[in-house]
């Protein structure tokens, strides 16, 4: 079992940035990509970006390419989601997901373990 912890939420102005944290524990051996998610009030969940366990390889949602930015921490068990140009429909719970696979594949959905979520507020 992966336990995945997410930080750096908040409450903050269109066209700030914001980063956010996930750190992963448990049973963490083995090779996992990790990605973020979002969910908006009444909206399904939506991909936003994923690293492969490599970091080589990242995938993003078409309405964050060019303004969010996916990154593995030196510890390998660390992800970050920097987020710049934040507009309110940007405003969404934000999740860290993992899933096992190979060293190099950024998933977009198919994740085994999710995070508790944090929460992201833009005001316009």
């Amino acid at each position: 079992q992966v336990q995945l912890v997410e930080s750096g939420g908040g409450l903050v102005q269109a066209g700030d940035s914001l980063r956010l944290s996930c750190a992963a524990s448990g049973r963490t051996g083995g090779t996992y990509a990790m990605g973020w998610f979002r969910q908006a009030p009444g909206k399904e969940r939506q991909f936003v970006a994923a690293i492969s366990w490599s970091g080589r390889n990242t995938n993003y949602g078409d309405s964050v390419k060019g303004r969010f930015t996916i990154s593995r921490g030196n510890a390998e068990n660390t992800v970050y989601l920097q987020m710049n140009s934040l507009n309110a429909e940007d405003t969404a719970v934000y999740y860290c997901a993992a899933q096992y696979t190979n060293y190099y594949i950024a998933p977009v959905q198919g994740y085994d373990y999710w995070g508790q979520g944090t929460q992201v507020t833009v005001s316009s």
